[in-house]
């Protein structure tokens, strides 16, 4: 390899910044010493694209001058001369005539640090601040832009046929629209597969959450391939277990027991709940249906003339809230909660926490979508107890299992 091409030459370079870094200089960012080398690196292959241009055009046309620009790196803002010709049909590839950044790294730092959950303006500044590079708002906005397509292809992606247990529950944030606030419903689904690989199935989007829009849900991810649900785990939204019966009606819905006791209890006063939470406790807790119906008949008897509705919700939601008693005990904890999807929620606020609004569902889909993927990157294998799990599924739900 020559040292020395087109008046560049490495050994000097490398000598002095040998120099400028025992001096105190860094590598990267402003003024880092990286930046003259990436300046040099950028303008020969430039003129390269420029030598090959004149080669393919015809002879009268030829170099004119040179168009300065600041381009952004991961190294620093470097001023770049992009050479010219005269008929000005040169349209350089390295960086285009509009393009102000360089390669995919600094796109990928900013992407990296969106899913974080960092707003734009704690972007701008972490950028200034490590590689003294201003950009706006509006630039990072493009930036992220670039991953809409990326997002629109997992929304469509195919799914798996079968999913043993798949959990459904909304999420909700704030965001911008038509110059108001609105409260938005993020349709979640959550599911585990035969291999007992957990899934985030759909992300979807809506003023408030209610079964019709469910049923949409629903319906895409059938389209998109789904054949068989096995167990649904829901929250009594009403009209929802009706939805996923009329998309998937072999599904067996529990409802989230979890949430019956918060539902069924808010309205007892502090001074009884301890008591009533005990009565309770030998129903959901009921090693079997029966005694788990002997249970509801003691809290019926204790505490039915006092609070008929909380006594009415258990008896009205008793067919669905029950169906866990006819599984093992490594069934029954998957399913008689919406903890698993919960408990995925409480990650993402962690990280959306820091935005109250949003700017548009699609600044919202983004981040999520970004969050998700850094989350997914944990289930990577089998969940736990999936063996003994499977085995039992199997037995129950050999025909289903094994289908398609």
């Amino acid at each position: 390899m020559e040292e020395e091409k087109e008046g560049f030459n490495f050994k000097e370079f490398e000598d002095q910044a040998i120099r400028r870094l025992q001096s105190g200089h860094k590598l990267e960012g402003k003024d880092g010493v990286l930046a003259p080398l990436i300046k040099r690196l950028v303008e020969a292959g430039l003129n390269g694209e420029m030598e090959s241009h004149l080669a393919a055009t015809p002879k009268k046309n030829r170099r004119n001058g040179k168009t300065a620009k600041q381009v952004k790196t991961s190294f620093g803002t470097v001023g770049i001369d992009t050479p010219r010709d005269r008929n000005s049909s040169f349209e350089p590839q390295l960086i285009a005539k509009r393009q102000t950044t360089l390669g995919d790294g600094l796109d990928h730092k900013v992407i990296a640090l969106y899913g974080l959950g960092m707003s734009y303006q704690d972007i701008c500044k972490h950028l200034e601040e490590l590689y003294g590079l201003t950009v706006s708002p509006a630039t990072l906005s493009a930036i992220t832009d670039k991953i809409i397509e990326e997002v629109k292809t997992w929304q469509n992606r195919p799914l798996k046929s079968v999913y043993p247990f798949v959990w459904l529950d909304a999420i909700h944030y704030k965001v911008k629209e038509d110059g108001a606030i609105k409260t938005k419903a993020v349709y979640c689904l959550l599911g585990v597969n035969r291999e007992g690989i957990k899934d985030l199935l759909g992300l979807y989007i809506s003023e408030n959450e209610g079964a019709r829009f469910w049923l949409n849900v629903l319906a895409d991810i059938q389209n998109r391939g789904v054949k068989d649900i096995l167990i649904a785990c829901i929250d009594n939204l009403k009209g929802f277990a009706e939805a996923i019966e009329t998309i998937f009606p072999q599904t067996e819905v529990q409802l989230c027991v979890v949430h019956q006791i918060r539902n069924s209890t808010r309205f007892v006063p502090t001074k009884d709940i301890r008591a009533v939470l005990k009565t309770l406790k030998e129903v959901y807790e009921a090693p079997s249906k029966e005694q788990a119906e002997k249970g509801l008949a003691t809290l019926d008897e204790q505490w039915g003339t006092k609070y008929p509705a909380m006594i009415r919700s258990w008896f009205n939601n008793w067919e669905r809230l029950s169906n866990y008693f006819k599984y093992p005990k490594e069934i029954r904890r998957v399913i008689y909660t919406t903890n698993i999807i919960e408990s995925f929620h409480s990650q993402l606020r962690k990280v959306t926490k820091s935005r109250r609004v949003f700017s548009s569902d699609m600044s919202l889909f983004k981040l999520l979508y970004l969050v998700q993927g850094n989350l997914k990157k944990q289930w990577t294998g089998p969940m736990s107890g999936w063996k003994i799990t499977y085995a039992q599924m199997m037995i129950l739900f050999e025909e289903r299992m094994t289908n398609h």
